[in-house]
């Protein structure tokens, strides 16, 4: 029976390498051990004397959510009685490199589908391989059968909704991960524009007491205050992920660390073209938020927001902004559009958007300071549009018609394909006259605030390289799924938790 071993007492380690022992390291998140893993075990430990293998902790697993299936104890009490195993441990990272630095293996051993680095949608293999080295080991692949615990655990236990399954088993017959690989690899070089409005997000975490004692109003006890980037600010950071060459364009107040806030929070590869007002404030949206004891999702208790009545943003900075705008805006290959309606998107704005955008995404939405009066056809052209129910049943207002007839009378409005968000229905994609459907890809939430945002911004990106609409869904959905599980805009949607989780679902 093999040890766990904590980092803390790596010292066991370090004597058996005195004595000469030769160390092997395997490395994996391992979720359901099966006969592939053994015989990679088997062949690693012929490599050397002593076989550590070390998993991801639970938290760092970018497999999608529910994954993985089994918690770190159970994954590390399994692999602790394969008798060919000497230690186990667990890494505290989303890389290995943790255990590589402690461990320091003479042999660090992959499987064979880890010998082309081109293959690896992470990136970090050739990283990890130079950090071995660094510490005096090598690298070695084994040669035995390729087996998969994710197909086994999408096949065999219930890890996915039976809708999700069944719409997996007939997407992956048409598209494969190569497909998607190399429409993202397209996206890369891409030079792309963001626009909208740049909004604070503002958490207030606090617990309800009861009403007041003497009126009707609530009574809440305070826990903590966090701010994240939201709007256009979050969506730049998660298209940012995917690109090399982004830039942002917005306004923002004159407020104090405002600018520097922004700046020092966007991603070292974005290009930001603040416009700054001196009478117009940042938009900051504060939510009142609490914790349910019995699931992950944060209630909602009540939300306020600074927005000015009128929303108008000052002529001067307008026009300093539209200046800008006219001159850069035929440079890019993609302007993602996102219309919060708080001020920034004029007529005149929307004209040199439409009329000078290479490829325009839009998103037009529905909130309750512009109920009714941001409807997403006062514009006259796309080449993707992306919107949620409300705002679709807003858009034409007959009551007569499906949703279905609807998105196609809008998309023939607008001159393009798009994409329709239905929450915890899926989503829906039009493109030449036709509706293909996508369910939910989890029901698992932490908070739905952005889901909807990094939907329409991968889901952009994917159409804007000519990826098949039902594709861009499928990655739009899997953005939004994972945003769900992130509150708030505290983190961008990254690239490579996108692929990892549709490596998930493709493996049926």
């Amino acid at each position: 029976m093999a040890q766990i071993l904590q980092k803390k007492d790596i010292q066991v380690i370090k004597n058996l390498k005195a004595q000469g022992k030769k160390i092997v390291l395997c490395h994996g998140v391992f979720d359901l051990v099966h006969p592939g893993h053994i015989l990679h075990f088997e062949e690693a430990k012929k490599m050397g004397d002593i076989l550590v293998v070390s998993i991801t902790a639970a938290k760092y697993v970018r497999k999608g959510p529910g994954r993985p299936y089994f918690d770190d104890e159970m994954r590390m009490k399994f692999l602790s009685e394969i008798a060919c195993i000497d230690y186990v441990m667990l890494s505290d990272g989303y890389t290995v490199d943790d255990i590589i630095e402690t461990v320091e293996p003479d042999l660090y051993v992959k499987g064979q589908e880890y010998a082309k680095p081109e293959d690896d949608i992470t990136g970090k293999i050739g990283e990890e391989v130079a950090l071995v080295r660094a510490h005096g080991g090598e690298v070695a692949y084994t040669t035995g059968q390729v087996f998969s615990s994710t197909r086994l655990i999408n096949k065999a236990l219930p890890s996915l909704p039976p809708e999700v399954k069944e719409y997996m088993e007939d997407f992956h017959f048409r598209y494969s991960m190569d497909e998607i690989k190399a429409f993202t690899e397209k996206i890369q070089d891409k030079k792309v524009l963001v626009l909208g409005d740049a909004i604070i997000d503002e958490y207030i975490y606090s617990r309800i007491q009861g009403l007041m004692s003497k009126d009707t109003g609530y009574s809440a006890r305070f826990y903590e205050k966090e701010q994240y980037l939201g709007g256009a600010l979050a969506i730049a950071r998660h298209v940012a992920s995917f690109c090399e060459n982004v830039t942002l364009m917005t306004v923002v107040g004159n407020e104090d660390g405002v600018h520097s806030r922004i700046l020092d929070e966007m991603s070292g590869n974005m290009r930001v073209k603040l416009t700054i007002s001196n009478q117009f404030p940042t938009i900051v949206k504060t939510k009142y938020v609490e914790a349910n004891p019995k699931r992950a999702e944060l209630n909602k208790l009540f939300a306020v927001n600074n927005l000015p009545d009128p929303m108008c943003i000052d002529e001067e900075t307008m026009q300093k902004f539209k200046d800008v705008l006219l001159e850069k805006i035929k440079g890019y290959d993609l302007v993602i559009l996102c219309d919060f309606g708080h001020g920034l998107v004029d007529e005149e704005v929307q004209a040199i958007v439409e009329h000078h955008a290479n490829f325009l995404a839009l998103n037009c939405q529905t909130n309750s300071s512009n109920y009714g009066k941001n409807i997403i056809t006062k514009y006259h052209r796309a080449n993707a549009f992306t919107l949620d129910q409300k705002e679709l049943g807003l858009a034409f207002s007959d009551y007569r018609k499906s949703e279905d007839e609807l998105l196609l009378q809008l998309s023939e409005h607008l001159q393009s394909g798009g994409f329709l968000t239905r929450g915890s229905s899926g989503a829906e994609c039009v493109e030449g006259g036709k509706i293909k459907r996508c369910p939910a890809l989890t029901l698992q939430v932490k908070d739905t605030i952005g889901a909807g945002d990094a939907f329409f911004s991968v889901a952009s990106l994917y159409a804007a390289v000519g990826a098949p609409y039902e594709v861009a869904q499928f990655m739009g959905n899997i953005a939004g799924a994972l945003a769900s599980n992130i509150v708030g805009n505290k983190e961008a949607v990254e690239k490579v938790n996108v692929l990892k989780y549709a490596s998930t679902l493709l493996n049926v």
